[in-house]
């Protein structure tokens, strides 16, 4: 499965990057919306007899079936979301098919929310925190590369991405200091390039019991949207394999990419290999990179 997230600083902007994969060929089922409610607009759309799924359909162009609630998230406060796979995403249980959601679409004012034992997984925690962050996002699941490949050019081009690309393939070189693994990345991760080898090389890391893994991006030139999306899964894969991932100085493009998506707000970020091997080694907090 590919994943491509694209991040925006407004509503306006994520809705109109949703019409845009539509019309790429990209299906509903593919795509979650996820943004900040606005008391205000959530007022105006019930006053014209719209119900949530209505209104950003509407905005969006995605038809009036598509699963969408209002979710309430604690700390966060209240969530559009739009897609069968939004609840889930967000870690509301029992919300996996969409199920759930379809229920809250039938009665204006539902609202779902976790239960009280409920313990979120670590690919949660990044969504809610970017929500968090007064953020909106758009994420794309397929199997197919081609569509994932054509959905994270829209959302490069219409998200908080990295402007300008280098031209230089992704490599990886990997060495140990005591029982820490850096991984040092250059060049560029990017969809049917960077993410694939990314994702094949820290699940065999992780296979071969290295668990605790620095990955240096000083040299990392451009992520494109599923690289941000590999990133994310690369984290949680570690961490739900009871392993710890750093990201470690990372170049000012990434960090800017970082700052500007407030991801830098998610990642446990060092600002070099020694403080990376110290942090590991004791567990730590991360340091975000200033």
């Amino acid at each position: 499965m590919e994943m491509a997230i694209g991040v925006f600083s407004s509503r306006e902007r994520a809705a109109d990057a949703v019409r845009q994969l539509l019309g790429s060929g990209v299906a509903e089922d593919s795509i979650v919306f996820l943004t900040r409610s606005e008391g205000e607009a959530a007022t105006q759309a019930r006053h014209a007899g719209a119900t949530v799924g209505g209104f950003l359909g509407l905005a969006t162009g995605m038809s009036a079936g598509v699963a969408a609630a209002t979710l309430m998230l604690t700390g966060v406060g209240a969530v559009f979301a739009l897609g069968f796979g939004a609840a889930a995403l967000l870690g509301l249980a029992g919300a996996g098919t969409g199920a759930a959601m379809g229920k809250a679409v039938s009665a204006e004012g539902d609202s779902l929310q976790p239960t009280p034992d409920e313990k979120c997984s670590e690919d949660v925690s990044f969504f809610r925190e970017v929500l968090r962050e007064g953020r909106s996002l758009v994420v794309v699941r397929t199997e197919s590369k081609e569509l994932a490949a054509s959905a994270s050019a829209i959302l490069d081009r219409l998200g908080l991405g990295i402007q300008g690309k280098t031209p230089v393939k992704m490599q990886t070189t990997t060495r140990h200091v005591e029982d820490v693994t850096i991984v040092d990345v250059s060049g560029r991760i990017t969809m049917g390039e960077g993410n694939v080898m990314l994702r094949d090389l820290v699940r065999e890391l992780v296979e071969a019991g290295h668990k605790k893994i620095a990955l240096n991006l000083h040299e990392v030139g451009y992520v494109d949207s599923s690289g941000v999306g590999e990133l994310v899964k690369t984290y949680t894969t570690v961490r739900n394999q009871g392993g710890q991932l750093k990201l470690v100085n990372p170049s000012k493009r990434v960090h800017e990419l970082l700052e500007m998506t407030k991801l830098s707000a998610v990642f446990s970020i060092e600002a070099d290999d020694a403080s990376a091997i110290q942090s590991l080694s004791t567990g730590a907090g991360s340091k975000a990179v200033a």
